[in-house]
């Protein structure tokens, strides 16, 4: 693939993942096909400032875990309102992280 566009990738796309992940992304888009270039192109990462504030207003309802696609673990902060709180407040420190983890699996399985 060419250089530009794997530049341009990077540069619209790297506040959706970890900082340490953005080597990895960048080599393996260089090496990707033509071909697949197209199926990243639809993809629709999820923003982690978007789940930090879901979870501050509405994690005791699991709504940030759900955004992200973590639905059992949704099911368990409603069920639960949040842990009793606890978990909600937990989650405001580990939410963004794993939004961006799930961006990497959702780029992973787009180059499958």
């Amino acid at each position: 693939m060419e250089a530009q566009k794997v530049d341009m990738f990077m540069m619209a796309n790297a506040k959706y993942f970890e900082g340490y992940q953005l080597n990895a992304i960048r080599e393996r888009l260089l090496q990707l096909d033509d071909d697949k270039w197209p199926s990243l192109q639809f993809l629709q990462f999820k923003e982690p400032t978007t789940a930090l504030l879901l979870s501050i207003f509405l994690g005791e309802l699991g709504v940030d875990r759900f955004y992200i696609g973590d639905t059992g673990m949704g099911v368990g902060k409603l069920l639960t309102c949040g842990g009793l709180i606890v978990w909600k407040i937990v989650d405001w420190f580990l939410i963004m992280g794993a939004t961006r983890e799930k961006n990497m699996e959702m780029f992973n399985r787009a180059l499958m």
